[in-house]
């Protein structure tokens, strides 16, 4: 049975960033070989997409270099969301959706500064979700061991390492109002007083167990995209639970569940305000049997409007929507 697509046809360009400087693991340098023998392309083309895989971007090897001091391998990390940003940014610019595949997620600079600076050339701003079972909001001074992969999310809203925070020649890639975080559970104490301080919104996971996720999606699609042009998913592999994707360098238990997961993106693609994905912290050497990269490969499928049906329901207005049980 063919699935029926609430997304609008797009041609997607894919671009693998086997990033392995941000994280303290190895292995997740093959994130971006994993998910294409998960077979994306194929699965993507399906839905009535076109699709390109414009290879990997080049990123060093962290045996061929020396950590330093701080935040470990610093200059490297940021040449290559130097080489990735432009790339993002171009695929906008011809008015295509990019999909980035990780890696570490440290890459989500080089990404959301890309995204940013095609929307900043028109006067517009963007919207992000941000889905990950940790806050990403270290800086080299909080942070506790100096992996990167731990600070992209705080650089992004103009918080750490100048060379970090000032990535594409600006600061303030995203808006705290406009940046909403889906499934944190693992915070560090100073990295929480920064998502307090700046007022990202966020929901761990028991205001997902309270609320419900098509509660908690509603509301972060109207956040992220209140004043804005576009939103940009950034999906940490991570902020599945551990029982689904067992495939991460730091996992957590009770994360996000697969029917969960899938809802949030289905109605992300409902939402039509998505403009670029990315996927990050796929770790084949930890996973079984890929079975992480599979899934992936699913949820990717729904953002980009898989379904069984049609539109799962209107997001406007909010009361149309039906109840979700608890997580049991």
């Amino acid at each position: 049975m063919s699935p029926f697509s609430a997304f609008s046809p797009q041609e997607i360009k894919f671009l693998g960033v086997p990033m392995d400087l941000g994280a303290g693991r190895r292995g997740v340098d093959m994130g971006p070989s994993a998910v294409r023998l998960a077979g994306l392309a194929s699965q993507v083309r399906e839905l009535g997409h076109g699709f390109e895989d414009l290879g990997d971007i080049s990123v060093p090897l962290p045996e061929r270099r020396d950590p330093g001091q701080g935040a470990k391998y610093l200059k490297e990390i940021v040449r290559t969301c130097r080489r990735l940003a432009p790339r993002v940014e171009r695929i906008l610019d011809d008015g295509h959706f990019p999909i980035v595949a990780g890696g570490d997620h440290s890459m989500a600079m080089g990404t959301i500064t890309g995204v940013a600076s095609h929307f900043r050339k028109r006067g517009e701003k963007v919207g992000l979700i941000w889905i990950d079972a940790h806050a990403d909001m270290n800086t080299e001074a909080s942070s506790p061991s100096g992996n990167i992969h731990g600070m992209p999310l705080s650089a992004l809203l103009g918080h750490g390492h100048p060379d970090l925070v000032t990535l594409g020649g600006f600061t303030g890639k995203v808006a705290p109002e406009n940046t909403v975080l889906i499934g944190i559970r693992s915070v560090d104490d100073d990295e929480r007083e920064l998502v307090i301080r700046t007022g990202v919104h966020h929901y761990e996971m028991m205001k997902i167990d309270a609320k419900g996720m098509a509660q908690v999606v509603t509301e972060a699609v109207e956040f992220a995209s209140n004043g804005t042009a576009g939103i940009h998913v950034s999906l940490d592999a991570d902020g599945m639970d551990p029982e689904f994707a067992p495939g991460v360098g730091t996992p957590v238990p009770g994360g996000i569940n697969f029917r969960e997961a899938h809802l949030l993106l289905e109605v992300v693609a409902d939402s039509g305000k998505m403009c670029s994905l990315e996927i990050a912290e796929v770790n084949p050497i930890l996973d079984a049997a890929n079975t992480t990269a599979d899934l992936m490969c699913d949820l990717v499928c729904s953002a980009l409007g898989q379904k069984v049906m049609g539109p799962l329901i209107d997001l406007s207005p909010r009361s149309d929507w039906p109840a979700v049980k608890p997580r049991s």
